[in-house]
């Protein structure tokens, strides 16, 4: 294995480095985006019995908003449960960009080893190609040992670029769409608190800001 390192010259140290960087991201974002880390099964149904039974308090706001990335939008709606609609709605759009932006960590980063990876592999490849060339305008031409060295660099790049790079864009379109279909459910369950708060407490609206 060192041997190969070796072979594909100085351009391996970023491909190696970036083989590494994609994989503490997918294995960090695959442990992050469990469904019962982000959206746990039986939260909107304890939010509903405390929003019935009147039971919401400030303590329970902020436990809420610890729970999970839903607790966090669920618990917006909850602090803001006296506003208008209007005013309910633009807080949990609020919330929910923030929790996006947390489910969506790292990922730009992942997509752009994904897109550069390659690239890397490219340069390896040409410079591999300058060395080889080099070679026969020293007068290697009919020592294949002085051309080996280009050829081996120009070939070990081009396939770690490739081997870094599909498994990153695989892992990044995977993960987005986990992000995807749980922004989704968020959204569907911030919609629904939204009716309920207004179901319950229409009383409580003042239709102030």
């Amino acid at each position: 294995m060192w041997e190969i390192v070796r072979a594909g010259g100085w351009m391996m140290g970023p491909i190696i480095l970036f083989s590494i960087i994609a994989v503490a991201i997918i294995l960090e974002r695959l442990w992050t985006l469990q469904d019962r880390r982000v959206l746990p099964p039986d939260l909107t149904k304890r939010v509903w019995q405390l929003v019935e039974g009147n039971q919401v308090t400030d303590q329970v706001i902020a436990a809420l908003a610890q729970n999970s990335p839903l607790g966090k939008v669920l618990a917006a709606g909850l602090a803001n449960r006296h506003r208008s609609r209007e005013a309910l709605m633009e807080r949990l759009e609020d919330a929910g960009r923030h929790v996006v932006h947390e489910l969506e960590r790292f990922l730009n980063t992942l997509g752009t080893i994904a897109g550069v990876a390659p690239l890397l592999g490219l340069l390896g490849t040409v410079g591999g190609i300058i060395k080889a060339f080099n070679a026969i305008n020293s007068g290697g031409m009919g020592d294949p040992r002085m051309l080996s060295g280009g050829i081996a660099q120009a070939l070990v790049t081009t396939a770690a670029g490739l081997c870094v790079a599909i498994p990153a864009l695989i892992g990044y379109r995977y993960l987005r769409g986990r992000v995807d279909r749980i922004v989704i459910e968020i959204e569907k369950d911030a919609i629904s608190l939204a009716d309920a708060l207004e179901s319950v407490q229409p009383s409580a609206r003042t239709g102030t800001p």
